[in-house]
């Protein structure tokens, strides 16, 4: 007789797949928006974009993922903080341009479906959906038996937004004299991950201890989800519309300098305080065990998840109206003239 195969003996398993779905459901569902058509279970998600609402609206979308912080929470085996990093890393990237968040669709790939597992990830999903105003239409849940380790997983998500024509924020808007006004992170984000991870490592750090000059076990530090600052910074728009509120830089791979930079044009250099804000403590612990400054700066937010560049008159308000929101802010610098023929930006003093 010649031998059976099944689909799950191959690895991938329908039943835990349905499972999965069912016990995040309610979750998804909490995130729906007025604007969401149908529901949970169907081939596409469909959002209805109100087109009496907006007079030339422009959609903007953003894809990312997590890295390797993942690893960490699969070494803790906690897995419901990292879809509100997923959600973050881009909802955040959307509304640097002044764009509304609308709906994120998600991918989790794994090597086996565990049903609690991966409905703890995508209710962390619709936790950060529900912080950024975001609706969740829908996603996928893949399992790859025979290329991820049973408990190996990995997630991408896709966000859409709209933000009207003429409402654009970025270097376009950015003048000599405006204030660079500095929200605090809420600690690594979701960059940087493979150093930590290797610092981690390398000296031997206790996840479950609580290293001096920390208040908390070291892998609750590194596993704080990442602050998400949508309708945060939509409240600045809409207070002191754009001609208070001129960029966005969401600060990510790359540090506070090179991320600023991508919202100083050409002529202009923001100039940044060291003296207005401390260094955390965990990037002050990796540099006791070998991170240099100067890396440090290129690969972590460095205590500044994301900085707006304002009008000079509207700085300290939009300092309050942050802090009214639960989100630490202060001015950290200013927009000054370059040398000719230079582009210096993110300069530190």
């Amino acid at each position: 007789m010649n031998e059976q195969f099944t689909y799950a003996a191959s690895g991938v398993d329908i039943d835990a797949g349905e499972r999965a779905v069912t016990l995040m459901r309610a979750a998804v569902e909490k995130t729906n928006r007025p604007e969401v058509v149908g529901g949970l279970g169907g081939f596409a998600g469909l959002f209805e974009l109100d087109t009496q609402k907006y007079r030339r609206p422009l959609l903007a979308s953003s894809t990312d993922g997590v890295g390797t912080k993942i690893a960490l929470a699969r070494r803790l085996d906690r897995h419901d903080t990292v879809g509100i990093d997923l959600v973050a890393m881009v909802v955040d990237d959307l509304v640097a341009c002044g764009a509304e968040p609308l709906f994120l669709q998600d991918y989790v790939a794994c090597g086996r479906v565990v049903p609690e597992r991966i409905a703890a990830i995508v209710t962390g999903i619709a936790a950060g959906c529900t912080q950024a105003g975001a609706a969740l239409v829908g996603g996928e849940t893949a399992e790859h038996g025979d290329l991820m380790d049973p408990d190996e997983y990995d997630l991408a998500a896709t966000a859409v937004g709209v933000v009207e024509a003429d409402g654009v924020l970025g270097p376009q808007r950015v003048r000599e004299g405006d204030a660079v006004v500095a929200m605090a992170s809420s600690g690594f984000h979701s960059n940087g991950y493979s150093l930590v991870r290797r610092v981690v490592d390398a000296a031997g750090l206790d996840l479950l201890a609580t290293p001096a000059g920390i208040d908390r076990p070291l892998g609750d530090v590194l596993l704080e989800p990442t602050r998400i600052y949508a309708l945060d910074c939509l409240a600045l728009v809409e207070q002191f519309g754009v001609d208070g509120v001129h960029a966005y830089a969401h600060i990510t791979g790359g540090g506070l300098a090179a991320n600023t930079a991508r919202v100083v044009p050409d002529g202009l250099a923001a100039v940044l305080e060291r003296g207005t804000w401390e260094l955390p403590a965990a990037v002050r612990l990796l540099e006791e065990h070998g991170v240099p400054r100067t890396e440090s700066e290129r690969a972590f937010n460095c205590g500044v998840g994301m900085v707006a560049v304002v009008a000079a008159d509207v700085a300290e308000r939009a300092v309050s109206v942050l802090g009214d929101r639960g989100v630490p802010a202060w001015v950290a610098g200013t927009v000054r003239r370059a040398a000719e023929g230079t582009h210096l930006v993110g300069a530190y003093r």
